[in-house]
């Protein structure tokens, strides 16, 4: 089951995202799928077509880790 996260990197928008699992203390990389702005906006440095990004975690601050509930709060920008 993935994750759902939200990336906070230095000088850069928040990214939001999925992981199949959370990284453990020996890994240097984070590999996030979809990866989107917090509103579900592209990422303006990123291909329109990318559907996973590697990140080294020395360039990461902090992960947050969602649940269902907050996602559909965070994500949730279509008109109903």
């Amino acid at each position: 089951m993935a994750l759902t996260i939200i990336l906070h990197i230095p000088g850069e928008s928040s990214v939001a995202g999925e992981i199949d699992e959370l990284p453990k203390a020996t890994d240097t990389i984070i590999t996030v799928m979809n990866p989107r702005l917090k509103d579900g906006k592209d990422l303006h440095y990123l291909e329109h077509n990318v559907n996973k990004v590697i990140w080294p975690l020395t360039r990461v601050n902090f992960i947050e880790i969602l649940d269902d509930a907050e996602e559909e709060k965070i994500i949730g920008f279509v008109r109903e």
